[in-house]
């Protein structure tokens, strides 16, 4: 997957190298397909395709407001603050164009985009860091294109066949995708220090760094009174700790 999406981004042209996420999975989607008997790996499977209706609606719950699950998942929202400012600023270093007075936008839209999933019993949602490194290998920024996938993702939904299609993607091809993908991201992350020019040689930035990331890059998991702290969480508070604690200064 990582050499079909790496041979299309960097050597084919026109529209085609605007789409080697896609292309490029489609390829070893098939390669797998036609090989995984040869190596002993699992076959794909279509039955749940043909068993599948072309068109159903979702189950819609009603939400439930309980003072227990909200004390634990409400200081996940600092998490998110931190991962959606991390993405603009991703973003910015990206298109070179200064982003910061559109932060608030964006977190006030995640918030009302999260109270609309969470009425209909849906999960919260967020930036997603995928769309960045799709960003990054395709270089198209523009919001449209990101309106009209939501518009499609959206009637998409509709469609239990079309789920039960993405239900076949081997694990090895979506393990090869998202190598692509989550390594842009932290290229872009390295990009913004490189441009931010943090000094690496002082042991305080260089020491949240690293704990940082390998939190994250490790997914270490916290138990914290019944609730478990990702990788994601474990990295944001223990850069956001570290950094305030080694940029103390003595009295």
């Amino acid at each position: 997957t990582v050499v079909t999406v790496a041979v299309v981004s960097v050597y084919s042209r026109g529209l085609a190298q605007r789409l080697p996420i896609l292309i490029g999975g489609l390829l070893a989607y098939v390669v797998y397909a036609l090989s995984a008997a040869s190596f002993g790996a699992p076959p794909v499977d279509f039955g749940r395709v043909a068993a599948a209706a072309w068109f159903g609606l979702p189950n819609f719950v009603a939400p439930v407001f309980d003072a227990r699950a909200i004390g634990l998942i409400a200081p996940v929202a600092i998490i998110l603050v931190a991962e959606n400012l991390g993405h603009i600023k991703g973003i910015a270093v990206m298109t070179g164009r200064n982003l910061d007075p559109l932060i608030g936008r964006a977190f006030m839209a995640d918030g009302v985009a999260t109270m609309i999933a969470g009425s209909g019993g849906g999960t919260g949602v967020t930036t997603y860091a995928e769309n960045m490194g799709v960003m990054a290998v395709t270089r198209v920024y523009s919001t449209l294109v990101f309106v009209a996938a939501g518009i499609i993702a959206l009637v998409l939904g509709f469609s239990p066949k079309f789920g039960a299609v993405i239900g076949t993607i081997p694990m090895a091809v979506l393990g090869g995708l998202a190598i692509v993908v989550f390594g842009l991201i932290a290229a872009t992350a390295g990009r913004i220090w490189v441009e931010s020019k943090v000094d690496f040689a002082q042991p305080k930035n260089l020491l949240t760094v690293a704990t940082a990331l390998i939190l994250g890059a490790g997914d270490l998991k916290l138990p914290i009174f019944g609730f478990e702290l990702g990788g994601i969480g474990t990295a944001t508070f223990g850069a956001i700790a570290l950094y305030h604690l080694l940029n103390r200064k003595a009295a």
